[in-house]
């Protein structure tokens, strides 16, 4: 058995020595993304304010522990400690010393549509953040530069709207049943036709959550004996999904694809752990654009490993569906590739749709193993019929069938509020991460006094923005998270981005030497 599996590698090294593999040739255009390391200085600064808080923490446990200060979170009570703790010790005291400290930068309840501009519920907090009050006033008119709408299609009037609201009279809100049984209504057999028309595959199914789509599918896909290869930086879903599968998980460095390659080598040449024997499955699990990072998959490369090693491909496109390429087919669409190349393609409705949902696209064979294998589509409840009449509008729109361009154009200017607001972050000497197209525009904000400190000053300015720090970000790169749409107006794109918004708190680190090294500080 040995023999064969080296044979089989020969043959295969055979083939990458002929065709080579530096991948250089698979673009049609210049691949570029930037993910500058994090600047010494910047680092051992915020290393030393997590170290400072830390020590503060641990200073206020001590004075709770004694009653001298009061604790407003949940804790473990003295008759529990024989049992198995409830609460994780390091993530309670995260949660209370830290996390508390900028919690009024997450969850803020909004009133009205999520599109380009929002109205939020106003609120105060009495006891720095542990609990909050509304005030009973509105914050009118602010920039929207969280949300995933990204082809504006998150509206409460217009085309897909109208649709919405005369299938609501029609259908009704709820199915209370499972597709299975008596939730298989007309419109969801004409949505998934419509779904896998626009994606280029053979056929496709439509799941009622975008998180149980990878969840609850990857594990009736593969199993024990099978292996799974992981970016490092795939979603949570994909993640859960690949532990549930009961398969072998390894992780390969992000769009790292001599990492991907390495794993793929191994896996050929020695097989199962113990036993050597041939893997049942191997399965690539990628995204097209990491939420979190802004960057757009290698997919031509990836494609190519993939034969090579005659593995299977399950692309993740969450993000890149309706946000990428000229048809707004996304990340296949975007390199010009052959969507047959795609095992799985999976997305979600819940971004770029403006409704919410997932789906899968791929031949006949695989829809109809999942329709009977997949936990999601056996017993979850079937999808809302305005939600689905929301999909089919807003497909309908991109695709051009409702008889006017304004699919197409909302996609051409998303495409161009991409790059004005990328150059003009740039320009002004903010570090940012990810791919020139990718409408995801993390700003690096490094240091933990900050991740709370710019949302505030923002929304002063009526400028709604997500900040994300650690855990969801390595210690290191608390970032805020812009995340542009086609709703976006020049002139909203130039109100976040003209230099007064930092107002005299915020100095520049460095501008001088280097303009993209360049931070910004606050002066505490």
């Amino acid at each position: 058995m040995r023999i064969l599996f080296l044979f089989r590698f020969l043959n295969i090294c055979l083939k990458i020595s002929c065709n080579g593999s530096s991948g250089l040739g698979l673009y049609s255009r210049p691949f570029i993304e930037s993910f500058e390391e994090t600047p010494m200085l910047v680092a051992v600064l915020t290393y030393m304010g997590y170290g400072i808080l830390t020590i503060f923490g641990y200073l206020r446990d001590f004075l709770r522990d004694w009653k001298i200060e009061r604790c407003h979170i949940a804790r473990e009570r003295e008759e529990q400690r024989d049992f198995v703790p409830l609460y994780q010790d390091f993530e309670n005291f995260y949660t209370r010393n830290l996390y508390m400290r900028i919690r009024d930068s997450w969850n803020r309840p909004i009133c009205s549509v999520p599109g380009a501009k929002m109205d939020l519920v106003e609120r105060v907090s009495p006891d720095y953040n542990w609990t909050f009050d509304y005030t009973g006033k509105v914050v009118e008119g602010v920039i929207n530069m969280g949300s995933y709408n990204y082809l504006g299609f998150a509206e409460n009037t217009g085309y897909c709207a109208d649709a919405s609201a005369e299938v609501t009279m029609k259908y009704g809100v709820g199915v209370a049943s499972t597709r299975q049984e008596m939730g298989n209504l007309d419109r969801h057999e004409e949505m998934e036709e419509l779904v896998a028309k626009f994606l280029g595959v053979e056929s496709a199914m439509a799941f009622g959550m975008g998180f149980a789509t990878n969840s609850m599918n990857i594990p009736a896909l593969t199993g024990k004996g099978c292996l799974i290869l992981s970016d490092e930086l795939n979603h949570a879903s994909l993640v859960l999904g690949a532990r549930l599968s009961g398969s072998t998980i390894r992780v390969f460095k992000h769009n790292n694809m001599q990492s991907l390659e390495k794993m793929l080598r191994d896996a050929i040449v020695h097989g199962q752990p113990r036993t050597h024997r041939p893997w049942k499955k191997i399965l690539i699990l990628v995204e097209g654009i990491y939420s979190m990072e802004g960057s757009i998959v290698r997919l031509p490369e990836v494609i190519a490993l993939k034969k090579r090693y005659r593995a299977y491909l399950y692309l993740d496109e969450a993000h890149s569906i309706g946000a990428l390429g000229p048809g707004g087919r996304g990340v296949v669409d975007y390199f010009g590739l052959d969507p047959r190349d795609v095992d799985v393609m999976m997305g979600t409705f819940t971004k770029s749709f403006g409704a919410a949902g997932g789906y899968i696209g791929g031949r006949k064979e695989l829809m109809e193993y999942l329709r009977s294998h997949s936990h999601s589509a056996v017993y979850a409840a079937s999808m809302s019929p305005p939600v689905v009449e929301q999909i089919i509008a807003s497909m309908k729109c991109i695709m051009g069938e409702d008889g006017t361009t304004l699919g197409r154009d909302r996609v051409q200017q998303l495409a161009e509020n991409t790059l004005y607001f990328r150059r003009k972050l740039t320009e002004m000497g903010f570090i940012i991460y990810g791919n020139n197209d990718s409408p995801v525009v993390p700003m690096m904000l490094y240091m933990p006094a900050k991740i709370g400190a710019f949302g505030r000053e923002m929304l002063k300015r009526n400028i709604g923005v997500v900040v994300v720090g650690f855990p969801a970000t390595p210690i290191i790169e608390s970032r805020a998270r812009f995340c542009i749409s086609a709703a976006h107006t020049k002139d909203m794109l130039d109100t976040v981005t003209i230099p007064p918004m930092l107002g005299t708190k915020w100095l520049p680190f460095s501008h001088q030497r280097h303009k993209q090294r360049t931070l910004m500080v606050l002066v505490l």
